[in-house]
């Protein structure tokens, strides 16, 4: 039952309605653009400062108290937008909610990859994975469908109810996982440590895992590839609807575009594990595909070329999840938390890059060009890995 569990969290921790309402949340609360913006700021800049000290505590205290602790904390700020909706209430919502996304990226995947391994499943992991990335895709789109009819009913305070919910049971879930640590890395087993040791366990973990992350260099490459591939198509996910009016494309066709971006992005998830048998080389060379792909089908002035955006999503999706694996499968030691936020760490500064060049860039290119310009990276990472002569991956 333990990867059944690991599904029903992830679905849970996606399974928010308030996601496609919240900006007219702001709106009708009496924010300006700037404002709202400036709340997306702080939740990402929250997310980024605490990233590693929280993969560190999981790694130092529990990984399953952090995957508790984080929808709670989720829980409480989707709670302080509907009750008291102003600016202020948004901001510290915003905090919390970035807390959550700290405090979940590197200690899930090191649960679940531990977890796997004492079982004799380790293999198996980029299949999980790719399967818990759909399945976050598919609760994402049916918080999407359920949100309309639920607003219509009860507004704000229907689908904030709903949604911290869903976060409520998300905490539930956690609470259900199997931990099964050494006693130096559960905290339930050292309730007779000091304070003091605690911390020093905790900084000795803290500076393994940066020191793994920097001096070691397979983990090292595999980190760049994950902050490299993930963060580039998961920010340009954010423009699909404006790239897809670009098409020329009706309001009414414009949902259907961005469903069949998320259809790829789910398909390219369950994929993960027979792409996980991919030498280096071939890998290589579907990501070089998905990019040109991308560029082509964005450079389309019609619908038709969704069809290879939505087929570029899913093989970046696919290369994100098997990149995690290789991450995991070279991690050692007590650190694999730490590390893997890290790679987090990583993504976060990618995304807002690409969020900055996209916005300067905005004025003087079109959708189209500027998704083609923000794929080369992908190019390049295609043609490093070619070089590389390693055994399959």
């Amino acid at each position: 039952m333990f990867v059944p569990k690991l599904y029903v969290y992830t679905f849970l921790g996606e399974f928010v309605l308030l996601y496609p309402v919240y900006t007219l949340l702001f709106t009708d609360s009496g924010l300006s653009v700037a404002e709202t913006s400036s709340l997306f700021v702080i939740w990402s800049v929250t997310g980024m400062v605490l990233e590693i000290p929280s993969g560190a505590w999981a790694d130092a205290v529990s990984r399953r108290l952090l995957l508790f602790l984080g929808p709670l904390l989720a829980g409480v700020g989707f709670g302080l937008w509907v009750l008291f909706p102003s600016y202020w209430a948004f901001a510290l919502g915003f905090v919390l909610w970035g807390a959550e996304g700290a405090l979940v990226s590197g200690a899930f995947e090191a649960l679940a990859y531990e977890e796997l391994e004492r079982r004799g499943l380790q293999g198996r992991y980029a299949v999980v994975m790719g399967r818990a990335h759909s399945i976050g895709i598919a609760a994402a789109a049916s918080a999407i469908a359920l949100a309309t009819p639920v607003f219509a009913v009860g507004g704000y305070p229907a689908v904030g109810a709903a949604s911290v919910a869903a976060c409520l049971l998300c905490a539930a879930t956690a609470l259900t996982l199997p931990e099964r640590r050494p006693a130096r890395a559960a905290s339930t087993e050292t309730s007779t440590e000091t304070s003091t040791d605690s911390d020093g366990r905790y900084l000795a973990v803290l500076r393994a895992g940066v020191a793994e992350a920097r001096t070691e260099r397979n983990v090292l490459e595999a980190i760049v590839l994950i902050s490299v591939v993930t963060a580039i198509w998961g920010a340009l996910e954010e423009y699909v609807p404006f790239l897809a009016a670009a098409t020329g494309a009706s309001r009414t066709a414009v949902p259907l575009l961005v469903l069949a971006v998320w259809v790829g992005a789910a398909a390219g998830g369950l994929l993960a594990g027979p792409a996980r048998r991919l030498s280096e080389r071939s890998f290589a060379l579907v990501l070089g595909l998905a990019a040109v792909a991308m560029a082509a089908g964005a450079l389309v002035p019609h619908p038709a070329g969704f069809v290879l955006v939505a087929g570029a999503f899913g093989a970046f999706q696919m290369a994100g999840v098997v990149a995690d694996t290789r991450l995991q499968e070279r991690v050692s030691g007590d650190q694999r938390a730490t590390v893997t936020s890290v790679a987090g760490l990583g993504t976060n500064v990618v995304t807002l890059a690409v969020y900055t060049v996209y916005g300067a860039g905005s004025p003087f290119l079109s959708h189209g060009t500027t998704f083609a310009l923000l794929v080369l990276p992908y190019v390049v990472i295609a043609l490093w890995l070619a070089r590389e002569r390693v055994a399959p991956m």
